[in-house]
């Protein structure tokens, strides 16, 4: 029987069919590793073996948003507190080697030495729900552009007596009027181009159905979850959808506001030599949520006349656009920030954004 006084941190490796898991000691003594099948009956073998060997302290998850997502919410229903770890440098990797004990112990210790702080996304709210129908939405969007540019290059090749007909067309009237071609012959370049252009157009209006379909419950989702953020300058549901989906269900794991900026990509970085002080460009962070806070950015260049007479005031100090569009992301992370905040506390009244003192007790 496990002596219950004994205090143990636990790291998990995970896969799409196994998840490997190791138990250390608060010394970091290695206790116990072995694996377990990714499912139900799996995950509850898992808690069982954990409780085994002593109080559970804490426990490092890697790939907590992908084969690791239904494990972290398991841990957390189960009342244990779950960290997200990153994978081993290629350092580490090279210096002690690649197997899934190996890597279960490294996410133990990691947990152990403070190394690895950060919260999960818990996956389990609303915003989940919006990132899920994202997901299809993305890939229709991206089909239909796909679909659309290959129907335009067969335009340019095509016989001059089909381009004479759907020159100059837009997309949208060039997918309705190939839609209706009834080639007869397919032996002929002309009739192959236009059962082609048919059979893409058709393409290209079941997607743009699909996308209008999904956009209607995004649009409803988005104003449902995010209010104050819908009501932002810029921001509309596809751009709101992507800052919730970054965000998470639980934004308030961000500490502060230059967390949030940092996971966006727009905290500034010291690139300063000599006597000349700046900053530059971040290359890191969420991608997509960067892209969404640059289209903020180029919205309120164009159409909000506080922001162009920043922009305006800037320039004249001899900032290049690039340096401006920092500073303006910089900004929009702030302002979006604390929005998400608002909008949270409005679904959970118990959750406040972290303070100052709360950030001073936690260190």
């Amino acid at each position: 029987m496990s002596d219950q006084h004994v205090h143990v941190i636990a790291g998990v490796d995970t896969h799409g069919q196994t998840h490997h898991a190791a138990v250390i000691d608060s010394l970091g003594r290695h206790l116990a590793d072995r694996e377990f099948p990714a499912t139900g009956s799996g995950y509850r073998q898992l808690l069982s073996w954990l409780g085994g060997h002593g109080t559970v302290q804490a426990v490092g998850v890697e790939g907590t948003g992908a084969y690791g997502a239904e494990l972290s919410r398991v841990l957390a229903r189960a009342g244990l507190p779950v960290v997200e770890v990153d994978r081993p440098d290629r350092k580490t990797r090279r210096m002690k080697g690649k197997s899934d004990p190996i890597d279960a112990y490294a996410a133990a210790t990691a947990v152990a030495s403070g190394r690895a702080t950060g919260v999960p996304k818990t996956r389990d709210g609303i915003v989940e729900v919006v990132r899920a129908l994202r997901v299809p939405r993305r890939s229709a969007v991206k089909a239909r552009t796909q679909a659309i540019n290959q129907a335009r290059q067969l335009v340019i090749t095509a016989p001059e007596e089909l381009r004479a007909q759907l020159r100059g067309l837009p997309a949208r009237e060039l997918a309705a009027v190939c839609a209706r071609f009834r080639p007869s012959d397919l032996a002929s370049p002309l009739g192959a181009t236009k059962a082609a252009l048919r059979i893409l157009s058709r393409r290209i209006l079941a997607l743009s159905e699909e996308i209008a379909d999904l956009d209607v419950e995004l649009k409803a989702l988005t104003a449902q979850t995010a209010p104050t953020l819908m009501n932002r300058m810029g921001v509309g549901p596809d751009v709101a959808g992507q800052l919730l989906a970054t965000a998470g269900d639980n934004p308030d794991r961000l500490r502060s506001e230059a967390a949030f900026a940092h996971l966006c990509g727009v905290a500034p970085i010291p690139a300063s030599s000599g006597r000349r002080d700046r900053h530059r460009l971040n290359r890191g962070g969420d991608r997509a949520a960067n892209h969404a806070l640059h289209t903020i950015a180029l919205s309120r260049m164009r159409w909000d006349e506080r922001t162009r007479s920043y922009v305006d005031r800037r320039t004249a100090q001899g900032l290049s656009k690039k340096d401006i569009m920092r500073c303006l992301k910089r900004h929009i992370a702030r302002e979006i920030y604390h929005a998400l905040i608002n909008d949270l506390q409005a679904r959970d009244p118990a959750t406040k954004a972290p303070t100052t003192a709360d950030l001073a007790k936690a260190a």
